[in-house]
């Protein structure tokens, strides 16, 4: 913990680079991942403060579309796309996931009630060998099952029908470092 309050503590020291953050935010794309320390959006993509807005869970699961009950995550998908303007949204799943592989191996999370809860919103189960670690196809199929899911939201499906908004689906692999992108040509994740 010290290095990262060190850190906090220098990080301020520099007002002139975040004096214009106050302005407000404009960032062009929202950008879903999960949880996993190991996944540093802005690090990947190399943004800077106020070009994506994130939206990080576990699993990078989009939970379905409620508009009796709405979940924080769909508020905030929706906050990106109607208020802010986003025009395009990453879904990036990355190798060795926690969350993939449990659903892929089928393990039992009754000790952790939450996280079994929550994982039931990543429907249908992704696709993959069990004893795979980096869970690739787990996770590839996962990623593509959450673009759809965004498809089911209609202010998405709106913007997407008017041609204001694209869906791109990444893998990221945290042992390398690399990025690979859904291609809809070849059905394939492939390399930026």
């Amino acid at each position: 913990m010290q290095p990262l309050i060190d850190n906090a503590r220098t990080f301020g020291q520099r007002p002139e680079e975040f004096a214009p953050l106050a302005q407000g935010q404009s960032p062009q794309v929202l950008f879903i991942t999960c949880s996993d320390s190991r996944v540093v959006p802005a690090l990947i993509t190399g943004a800077r403060p106020g070009e994506l807005f994130e939206l990080r869970t576990a699993g990078n699961i989009v939970p379905p579309y409620a508009s009796e009950h709405p979940t924080s995550e769909a508020a905030t998908i929706e906050y990106a796309v109607e208020v802010l303007g986003v025009r395009d949204i990453v879904v990036c799943g990355h190798s060795h996931c926690g969350a993939v592989g449990a659903l892929v191996r089928g393990d039992d999370l009754d000790a952790v009630p939450a996280v079994r809860d929550w994982l039931h919103h990543a429907t249908p189960r992704p696709a993959g060998a069990a004893e795979d670690p980096e869970v690739a196809e787990g996770v590839q199929s996962h990623v593509l099952a959450q673009i759809l899911r965004l498809r089911s939201y209609p202010f998405i499906d709106k913007k997407l029908a008017e041609e204001q908004l694209t869906l791109h689906a990444w893998y990221y692999e945290v042992h390398t470092g690399a990025v690979r992108v859904h291609r809809t040509e070849s059905d394939a994740f492939e390399g930026l």
